[in-house]
């Protein structure tokens, strides 16, 4: 799926990475419109995002590099009930200081790996047109495949945004 860069270490994520975790999503929540989060969650809510995420089985991950973590990605429940089980939902972040290296595919890449393990079958990804291609291209290197677009669901920053719909079979037999 693709190695990291030299120098780069991907493991699991720690609640005890909320804080470097709240500071690049705070990025993205204040300068783009990728998120539709309108105000940065605290370290704490990163804190508990964490915990649910790891208790509840789903793989988070972060990237790091000279001790310091530039990247997380982590699985979640793409809906609440039973039935969608087997389906996640992938969010993956870096700090914009460290795009266009293949850190992205590294540390999505190998979240899907442990998604695979975990028994997930299909993986959506939800990815907000900010007009750049980078996540979309980064989601279709990997094997996504665009299943639709919905309109204007966002309005941020003074603009309605639409979000592109990704999904990627992982069953063995694929």
């Amino acid at each position: 799926m693709g190695d990291p860069p030299t120098g780069t270490l991907i493991r699991p994520a720690e609640p005890a990475d909320a804080a470097r975790i709240a500071e690049i999503y705070r990025h993205y929540v204040v300068e783009t419109v990728v998120t539709f989060d309108l105000d940065p969650p605290s370290v704490r809510d990163w804190e508990k995002r964490l915990r649910r995420t790891i208790d509840a089985g789903y793989p988070a991950l972060v990237s790091c590099e000279h001790g310091q973590v530039v990247g997380f990605a982590f699985a979640a429940a793409w809906k609440p009930r039973p039935a969608y089980r087997f389906t996640a939902e992938v969010t993956i972040y870096l700090d914009p200081g460290t795009t266009g290296a293949g850190r992205g595919r590294a540390l999505l890449g190998r979240l899907l790996d442990e998604m695979r393990r975990s028994g997930i079958q299909q993986v959506i990804a939800v990815i907000a047109d900010a007009g750049t291609v980078a996540s979309v291209a980064l989601h279709r290197a990997l094997g996504f495949r665009m299943i639709g677009r919905m309109e204007r669901v966002g309005f941020k920053h003074d603009r309605w945004i639409d979000v592109d719909l990704l999904q990627l079979d992982l069953r063995p037999d694929r």
